[in-house]
């Protein structure tokens, strides 16, 4: 399962080797001064399902890749089994954002808030 850290300043997004191979893409990394906004939803496949694709898409049971519009860029890792999630919106990155579905998207919301405001 996809899994959300902060290691040296940055916040990684660190996938499982099926995640590396579903969304054919290897771990994220992004300096936490990109951070703009981080956000529980109760449904995060849902956001994680528009757009030209790269990667695994089945509607509402996995969305692991690259979605793609003309607005934004977003990378998802989101399961049937994490139907709940984390949005992480960017700046000045490669995606304009991330959605990771998480058993406790609360506790995730929290960990990295504490280094937001550092």
């Amino acid at each position: 399962m996809a899994e959300l850290k902060i290691e040296d300043g940055n916040l990684v997004l660190e996938l499982s080797r099926l995640e590396k191979a579903e969304g054919v893409h290897g771990d994220l990394r992004v300096p936490v001064s990109s951070v703009q906004n981080v956000e529980v939803l109760e449904d995060a496949h849902t956001p994680a399902d528009h757009g030209f694709k790269f990667g695994t898409r089945l509607y509402g049971t996995i969305e692991v890749g690259t979605m793609s519009s003309k607005d934004k860029k977003v990378f998802a890792a989101v399961h049937r089994n994490t139907p709940r999630g984390i949005r992480v919106v960017l700046q000045g990155e490669s995606h304009d954002e991330w959605i990771v579905g998480c058993d406790n998207p609360e506790e995730v919301l929290s960990a990295i808030s504490t280094h937001l405001t550092q």
